[in-house]
């Protein structure tokens, strides 16, 4: 467990009351690891607690020292107005050092609030994951993508820096199967 940068051993997660059954788990340096489960099961949850905004009932999880999280959302924040451009949100996420995929290039020179979901749900995405942060955590980060959005997700989570790991939430199985190193299965507590 000491070499992983996020390990989970028997964890169980919620807020009021326990979700989760117990969970256990090791992401290292280079691994996609995928949550699979039924809506309600708690896999957002298990990603709230890693963050700090859900409770941990019983259970550990490490975090290896030093680490940085960065965390996109299953349903970001959109304001209605936001004046600045996918240039600057990318600059912001320090995002924007890495060779950038074709299908951001458009989006640049975009105020974000002019953006459809999907072409924000992959900005904010790609900000999250070329952030330089350790561990990445996405939930759903294929909601409002269309094919090729997935398909060059799934591309951009090939080619990762070796020093940074992935934990992902995902509803499609497809994808998770081609970008996943391991599959965690995540039920509710009974």
């Amino acid at each position: 467990m000491s070499s992983a940068l996020l390990a989970a051993q028997q964890l169980v997660v919620g807020y009021q009351k326990p979700i989760t059954a117990p969970i256990s788990f090791q992401l290292h340096a280079g691994e996609v690891l995928g949550l699979l489960g039924p809506n309600g099961s708690g896999k957002s949850s298990l990603i709230a607690a890693i963050t700090g905004t859900a409770r941990i009932f019983s259970g550990q999880l490490h975090k290896a020292p030093g680490i940085e999280l960065s965390h996109q959302r299953q349903r970001p924040v959109r304001l209605k107005e936001m004046p600045i451009q996918g240039r600057e949100l990318l600059q912001l996420c320090a995002a924007d050092k890495l060779p950038l995929p074709a299908r951001l290039k458009p989006f640049l020179d975009q105020r974000l609030d002019k953006l459809s979901g999907g072409q924000l749900q992959f900005l904010q995405t790609w900000a999250c994951m070329g952030s330089g942060a350790d561990v990445i955590l996405l939930d759903e980060p294929t909601n409002n993508l269309d094919p090729e959005g997935i398909d060059s997700l799934a591309d951009s989570l090939k080619h990762l820096a070796p020093n940074q790991a992935v934990l992902l939430v995902s509803h499609e199985q497809n994808f998770i199967d081609k970008v996943c190193s391991q599959v965690v299965e995540v039920s509710k507590n009974a």
